[in-house]
């Protein structure tokens, strides 16, 4: 079956012809978010009046007729799914969802359901952002497959586009609990050091030179210590992929259980494997950010879940 286009022309004024193109048909369609044109422009799907296809956003728009197609939503994997969800607050706009470990965020290959998408969509009737497209609505971040804990999840693309400003400014305030290898020393730091794909390993992330990865910062503290490990908190600066376990490995302090950047003892071998704990010890503790609508300032925290716990205990020993 072949794929359906609504076109929509749009007139840009000349008071906008100096503006980003993506900008000012934002302006001129007010029903269409702004992040989903950038999407449609950067797939070849808006064309000038002259017909040509246009593929840069910031692009100087100009005065006159525009053409924008808008694909019809394609089938995917995202079927609802009636999975329990932790709800930790839910409104019109957002929900903020506390992810159990063992969860993928959204499906992928080899995890086209059972997802916390799959969940989403039927414990919201559908109704969530359609910014990230069919594969990812409603998902403006992640937290990966086995770390537990704290995320938001946008239902409407106004929330989806404040949201995504507010992480792109890194004003969102998330902070981590570890249980990791040795004691820090010093006690409280930075890790302030680009990550991007290991060329020896695509499947992994390391640090790299300045110019190849993204920025990456992350604080930590040490919370507690403990039997040759230690209770760490990391706040992200900046929210890079498998950034906590990446910068605390490069400190010589990687997360108990990490089966891809860990290098536990024998002897914390053995104890992962007496309380079968099989996954990265990380927990999204804590994330506070400004409503994109209300503008109120929300903090939500989460308890380290009990797999956590029971480890803690037996470290604290």
């Amino acid at each position: 079956m072949t794929r359906g286009v609504s076109i929509i022309r749009v007139s840009i004024a000349p008071e906008a012809a100096s503006w980003r193109l993506d900008r000012a048909l934002a302006a001129a369609l007010p029903t269409i978010s702004r992040e989903r044109l950038k999407a449609l422009i950067s797939s070849g799907d808006v064309r000038d009046g002259a017909g040509a296809q246009v593929r840069d956003p910031s692009s100087k728009a100009r005065a006159g007729e525009y053409e924008v197609r808008v694909p019809d939503p394609v089938a995917a994997h995202n079927e609802p799914q009636d999975i329990a969800l932790e709800i930790v607050y839910e409104d019109d706009h957002l929900i903020v969802v506390d992810k159990p470990a063992g969860m993928v965020v959204h499906p992928a290959a080899g995890n086209f359901d059972g997802t916390l998408v799959n969940a989403l969509l039927h414990h919201c009737a559908g109704r969530l952002s359609s910014i990230g497209g069919v594969a990812r609505p409603g998902i403006v971040h992640r937290i990966d497959k086995d770390t537990s804990g704290l995320l938001v999840v946008a239902k409407t693309d106004v929330a989806h586009e404040g949201l995504s400003a507010q992480f792109a400014r890194h004003s969102i305030d998330r902070r981590y609990q570890a249980l990791v290898a040795g004691i820090p020393n010093p006690p409280s730091g930075s890790v302030d050091a680009p990550l991007g794909r290991s060329s020896a390993n695509r499947q992994k992330m390391a640090i790299v030179e300045a110019g190849r990865g993204k920025r990456a910062v992350t604080h930590y503290r040490l919370v507690k210590p403990l039997r040759h490990s230690a209770l760490v908190e990391c706040r992200l600066e900046t929210g890079r992929t498998h950034q906590v376990r990446v910068h605390m490995a490069s400190l010589g302090h990687p997360l108990l259980g990490d089966p891809v950047y860990g290098r536990s003892k024998i002897a914390q071998r053995e104890l992962l494997n007496q309380l079968d704990f099989k996954r990265q010890a990380l927990h999204a503790a804590e994330l506070a950010f400004v409503h994109p609508v209300s503008k109120e300032n929300l903090t939500f925290k989460s308890a380290i879940p009990s797999d956590m716990q029971e480890l803690f205990r037996a470290l604290a020993v």
